[in-house]
């Protein structure tokens, strides 16, 4: 079957016969595999493409979370090769540019955790925020449910309509909370709500926090821009310019503002991504750029699509 056949977008600009799955075979052929499937399937093709010496970035959430009892709390399965969960790098290549380029599996992020880590790094790395503060408020579009149908996703039920999911806990949230703790050295807690809202793409997060000291905003802009400044994705916006998803639209952006509350104080960042693309497969071939020592953006210097 032609891929354009279940892509019709991609119709004279890829030609690709698909294959029956031969995991064997594709490990054979392959200097890197990008895997798409339900969690619990891809560790074993990982773990084969691993023994044949094939790398591999895996988009799904089987190498995310490093504790495997964590990993079973959450996705109600045991993981089946907890000897590669140190060995995999968390696919974050603003914070693990250098484990990325010599990793061998890759953990691409979940596109909540890519929001909100990429907006809260910088704070919670140098120590200037309380990490059992942290408030995350994220809206996503419609895509990132999936393909499969559901009454949720059902045009009359997410049409001129936005609510709340997995309010009592959603996947993503441990992922959030190991990243930002890997950062600050210590365990810390993410109250974490994301929203449904009816468009296509996108997601925008907006976090609290409460600062550990008194701080400008112009110190946490310099900050900012310090911590990202060799980030080619990543665009901190000026003051009083708050992040769009549409801007966003088709790039693997990220756009990122904050606002400071000295006299609550408090601080306000907002974030701005594509989930499909630097919250999925943008951001696998960003990584994958860096395991293959590529340029970075290459095949991603893409401004998206405004209006």
């Amino acid at each position: 079957e032609d891929i354009a056949d279940i892509y019709p977008s991609l119709r004279q600009c890829v030609t690709h016969i698909l294959e029956e799955q031969d995991i064997e075979k594709i490990v054979k052929n392959s200097d890197v595999i990008f895997i798409c499937l339900p969690h619990g399937y891809a560790v074993s093709v990982a773990a084969k493409a691993y023994g044949a010496g094939t790398k591999v970035i895996d988009l799904g959430a089987d190498f995310r979370l490093k504790d495997p009892s964590l990993y079973r709390q959450w996705y109600g399965v045991e993981h089946l090769h907890p000897e590669l969960l140190d060995i995999a790098v968390y696919g974050l290549p603003e914070i693990y540019r250098s484990e990325i380029e010599e990793a061998r599996i890759v953990a691409n992020p979940g596109c909540y955790p890519t929001s909100i880590i990429l907006g809260m790094a910088p704070l919670v790395q140098e120590g200037l925020v309380k990490p059992d503060t942290i408030i995350a408020d994220s809206k996503s579009g419609v895509s990132g449910a999936g393909k499969t149908a559901s009454d949720k996703t059902h045009f009359v039920n997410c049409n001129e309509n936005i609510n709340a999911y997995g309010v009592s806990g959603h996947r993503h949230r441990p992922e959030i909370e190991q990243e930002l703790g890997f950062l600050t050295g210590e365990r810390l807690r993410v109250s974490f709500t994301p929203h449904l809202m009816p468009v296509t793409r996108g997601i925008l997060s907006t976090v609290y926090a409460d600062f550990t000291e008194d701080i400008t905003e112009e110190q946490v802009r310099e900050l900012y821009a310090d911590v990202y400044a060799d980030a080619q994705f990543v665009r901190i916006l000026a003051p009083g310019i708050w992040p769009h998803t549409r801007w966003v639209y088709g790039s693997n952006f990220c756009d990122i503002n904050f606002a400071v509350d000295r006299e609550a104080g408090r601080i306000t960042v907002l974030s701005a991504i594509d989930n499909l693309v630097k919250g999925a497969g943008g951001q696998a071939v960003q990584n994958m750029n860096l395991m293959f020592g590529f340029e970075e953006d290459s095949g991603l210097d893409f401004p998206g699509v405004c209006p």
